[in-house]
């Protein structure tokens, strides 16, 4: 679900943890608190000898693990012509605030919503045809090379935005450099597209939000390259699980907070932890507004009501971590 990497790069950064200050235990005591000390590395090493068992039973080993996302070079800022209708942050490289107004709409502002989410889902589906990787044979062997960069999927969902007469809404937002966010791997969200190429293995969530009409449609997907790991595999699988469960509860009159009930119980039952950190938002003619979406259990107060529009997921899918497959 985000450290501060694009595509290798995260626009949102995490701050490292710091450790505490510790104290040196009284002469006396320092018997018993060795022993509980030396107890707990013990219980570590036993549970790394756990973890790398079960990886073993499942072929995930050392040397199958995907390494590490590394930064790519990030290539200059792409233009939009002048007649394309810009939201009013294009121009500063200061993040908005977050609009307190929850955003509801007439039948002209609905149609124009549906307007803006299928430009969207049309750009996300074409975006997702580009992951994917060159194929060659050698030796009646099939062999799978690494191809299409981020930034060259930045570069096509570009292109196609404008040529709808829209605006990519990502472009600029508080600085943020490109059209698309693309994050892959241990990127949880807003990745930034760079020169990095997509790898056998790799999975890659393609966030695309439009600006048509004065509106804005807000939707992303996982995709999958190459031969994915089923333990990957199901991780992405049940986190789309839990979105279509969020989203069946949406209706006039229903509380906010059963969104983040329904997605936690969804996800436990597959061992799977709620990323808190993320969350979803109003959308409209702006771009962030309230309602402030929350993915797990809370006690926020608030309702749907008619003709309101809002994301569920901080890209459209809730994100969820499962500790032991992200390093």
């Amino acid at each position: 679900m985000a450290s501060a990497i694009s595509l290798s790069s995260s626009f949102t950064r995490i701050s490292r943890t710091h450790l505490p200050c510790l104290s040196l235990p009284n002469p006396k005591h320092f018997r018993n608190n060795f022993a509980i000390f030396a107890k707990k590395r013990s219980g570590l090493e036993e549970a790394l000898r756990i973890m790398r068992k079960r990886e073993m039973q499942k072929g995930i080993t050392p040397d199958s693990r995907i390494p590490p996302l590394r930064r790519g070079e990030v290539s200059p800022r792409l233009m939009v012509p002048d007649e394309i209708m810009k939201p009013p942050y294009v121009g500063s490289e200061l993040l908005p605030e977050l609009s307190t107004e929850h955003q509801f709409h007439d039948e002209e502002g609905i149609a124009r919503m549906r307007d803006a989410g299928e430009l969207a889902a049309r750009v996300l589906d074409f975006a997702g045809t580009l992951v994917r990787l060159i194929v060659t044979f050698a030796f009646l062997t099939c062999l799978y090379q690494p191809s299409v960069t981020t930034d060259e999927i930045d570069k096509a969902v570009h292109r196609m935005i404008i040529d709808a007469g829209a605006y990519p809404s990502p472009l600029g937002y508080g600085g943020f450099p490109k059209s698309v966010c693309t994050s892959v791997n241990e990127c949880m969200c807003h990745g930034i597209p760079d020169s990095r190429q997509l790898q056998d293995g790799d999975i890659i969530n393609i966030d695309v939000t439009v600006y048509l009409n004065g509106y804005h449609g807000d939707t992303s997907k996982t995709f999958l390259c190459g031969n994915v790991n089923d333990a990957t595999k199901r991780l992405v699988k049940v986190t789309e699980e839990c979105l279509e469960r969020a989203i069946s509860l949406c209706k006039d009159g229903v509380n906010f907070k059963k969104i983040g009930k329904r997605i936690s119980e969804h996800a436990e039952k597959f061992g799977y932890n709620v990323v808190e950190r993320f969350v979803g938002h109003g959308v409209g003619n702006v771009f962030h507004s309230e309602p402030i979406i929350i993915h797990h259990r809370n006690e926020k107060s608030g309702t749907m009501l008619e003709g309101q529009t809002f994301t569920i997921g901080e890209y459209s899918i809730p994100i969820l971590s499962l500790s032991h497959y992200i390093q």
